[in-house]
């Protein structure tokens, strides 16, 4: 089967949107001590930046490529995986990041639950996506399926309900156009601490 990323891998961070770095900081709130996964991170474009603000980084994907182009990028731990069945313990992670990837892995309801696994108590999950009530962004959804990728976009409600359904809360901010962050912070309780 033809893996798209493999073979953008080269490239991929040229051609990329631009990062919303100091959202992503704030959302995440680093720094922190612990350790930062950056699920389907690819090259590690988002984690490489992030790597100052907390002792530890690993960046799963599932091409190879991708990952070797992650490990040029400094000290970035590259697990090669699905996001639906992780290679860690329970509460592995105090912060963990999914940017632009949600849409390409699999089954996003197991990833989610997944996810929420690894996440310790008093972690945190930030999920961005590209919004696909966003008429560009429907665009871009009709030319990876004619590229035959198996992207599969989600609204925000989508994302939250797959969320509140394994029992925490999240929230939603948004650009108002082209992207939206989930945010959860799990607690013992499964409420929100904000």
């Amino acid at each position: 089967m033809l893996d798209h990323f493999d073979i953008i891998a080269p490239f991929y961070d040229r051609v990329i949107h631009k990062l919303d770095l100091n959202r992503l900081i704030h959302l995440l709130k680093l720094p922190t001590r612990g350790r930062l996964l950056d699920a389907g991170g690819g090259t590690g474009r988002v984690s490489s930046r992030l790597g100052s603000l907390i002792d530890e980084v690993v960046v799963c994907d599932l091409s190879l490529f991708m990952l070797k182009q992650a490990k040029n990028k400094g000290r970035l731990l590259t697990v090669r995986t699905h996001v639906e069945q992780l290679p860690f313990p329970d509460e592995s992670f105090e912060r963990i990041v999914v940017v632009d990837a949600l849409h390409h892995f699999c089954d996003q309801r197991e990833s989610i639950q997944e996810l929420l696994r690894v996440l310790k108590t008093g972690g945190r999950l930030v999920i961005e996506e590209p919004n696909i009530d966003n008429f560009v962004i429907k665009l871009l959804a009709l030319a990876e399926k004619l590229a035959f990728m198996r992207s599969r976009f989600c609204s925000s409600h989508e994302i939250v309900r797959m969320i509140t359904d394994r029992g925490c809360n999240a929230r939603v901010e948004s650009d108002g156009r082209f992207f939206f962050w989930v945010v959860v912070e799990k607690s013992d309780s499964g409420e929100m601490e904000w």
